[in-house]
Formats: C-alpha cells, structure tokens, sequence
C-alpha cells in the first residue's frame, strides 16, 4: 500500500511543490489548507484521480480543526505516515514598538502553535498505528538562525520552530517517530519575489537578492521523506548558493 502523507498549506508555493514531488513518488496525499478552490488546484497538478489526493480545508490555528484533518486521513487512507508541516504567515515589517499585539499573535498562533497542534495529532495517530511510527518535517526558515531586520514575530515562530522539531525529535523516538526540519531561503514563491528587487539588509541597505525554483525545496522534502525510518535529516538548509545569508551580519 503506498504511503500517505498530509501537507499544510498545500494551497500555492512550497506546499504545492512538495505535492507535487512526492506526487510523483507516489505518495497518497492529503492536502490541507485554508481556501478549498486553492486545494483543489493543488490536486488537479498532482494528477487528480477520485481516490485521491484528498482535500481538507483546514485552519491550523483551530486544534480541533487540525484532529478532524487527521481523522479524515485516516478514515480515508488507513494511517498517516508523513506530515509537512508548512502553513506559515510573516507581517510588514516593522520595529519592535511599530509591531502591533495583534499581528504579533497573529504569526505566533499561526508558524507555532499551528506547527505544535499538528505535531500533537500527528503524534496521536503514529502512536496508535500498525506498523507503528511516522515522519514529521516542519518548515522552518533560515530566519530561525539569521533574522532579517524588522522581522520579530517570524524570527521568533521560527525559532520556536526549532525548539519544536529538537523537541518532536526526542519525544518520538521510543515510537518510532522521526522529526525533522527544513529551513529554506528565498524560494521563488509570490511572496519572496519582492526579494529580487530589494530587501533591507543587516547594515541598511536596499538590496535585490537572488531567488531559487521552488521545485528543489519539492525535491529535498521528497528526499527527506524517501528514507527509511531508522535514518532522519534533523536539519536541512536549501538556498540559492549566491543568497547573502552566510555572514549575512
């Protein structure tokens, strides 16, 4: 039987891409995300068949919402053997003082307690199943190492990120459940493109920075994915090899 993955935001950009990549694996798919027509897109570039993938509207922010996702793989695929765990936001940039409670929690809720509701579910059912254990890869960022400037909600969800996954890593062992992150840098999406026409920089200036396909982001995931349990990538950095993120400060 092959195996069966979710991925959160799987509406556009590295969701799509890892859908699309571990659609040609051969994975079985379930792809959750905010906006059902966004989902439907997804499914219908993963070659769309009636069995799957299955799509599942789903708020990350929202526990419940998040054991209904899961429920309704399993009901539908028998297990869940992988989760992407991807939905994220960012806000303008702005200081410290300029940053309002509001978009603070807004991010918060979303890149980390998002990313803990569906490692809590995902924990759940590897636990219960037959073989028992999983896969679990959060979508970090290089700003969990290197923060841009303006940026302190998402630096912190990321760094967050971190602690969850070295966490996830260590709570999964005795169950078979390896966890994983990638933390990607300027991945040609509709919201890194203002990158290639100038960015703040560390030392002030505006500065256009270079951007990769978001198809190797796809591909690396698939990579992480396709080993067997007993080996795990605990972290992986994919970048454009001239982004200023090496001695970015």
């Amino acid at each position: 039987m092959p195996a069966t993955a979710i991925i959160t935001g799987a509406g556009s950009g590295i969701g799509r891409a890892v859908a699309q990549a571990l659609a040609r694996d051969g994975w079985q798919l379930v792809l959750a995300g905010r906006r059902a027509d966004f989902l439907e897109e997804t499914a219908a570039l993963c070659g769309a068949s009636p069995e799957q993938p299955l799509c599942v509207p789903t708020d990350v922010c929202d526990p419940a919402s998040v054991d209904t996702l899961f429920d309704r793989a399993v009901e539908r695929f028998g297990r869940v053997d992988l989760l992407f765990n991807n939905a994220g936001i960012g806000t303008t940039a702005a200081t410290m003082d300029e940053l309002s409670p509001a978009d603070w929690s807004r991010v918060i809720e979303t890149n980390l307690s998002g990313t803990f509701y569906c490692m809590r579910a995902a924990f759940r059912v590897m636990k219960a199943q037959t073989p028992q254990g999983g896969r679990i890869i959060n979508n970090g960022s290089i700003a969990a190492y290197s923060p841009r400037p303006l940026s302190a909600a998402y630096t912190a969800s990321k760094h967050g990120v971190s602690g969850l996954t070295k966490s996830g890593a260590l709570d999964g062992r005795p169950f078979n459940i390896a966890v994983g992150q990638i933390d990607v840098g300027n991945a040609h999406t509709v919201l890194a493109e203002r990158f290639q026409s100038g960015t703040p920089q560390a030392d002030g200036q505006i500065a256009p920075e270079p951007l990769m396909d978001v198809t190797h982001v796809g591909d690396a995931v698939a990579h992480m994915a396709s080993l067997p349990i007993e080996a795990n990538v605990l972290f992986m950095t994919i970048m454009p090899s001239a982004m200023p993120f090496v001695g970015r400060g």
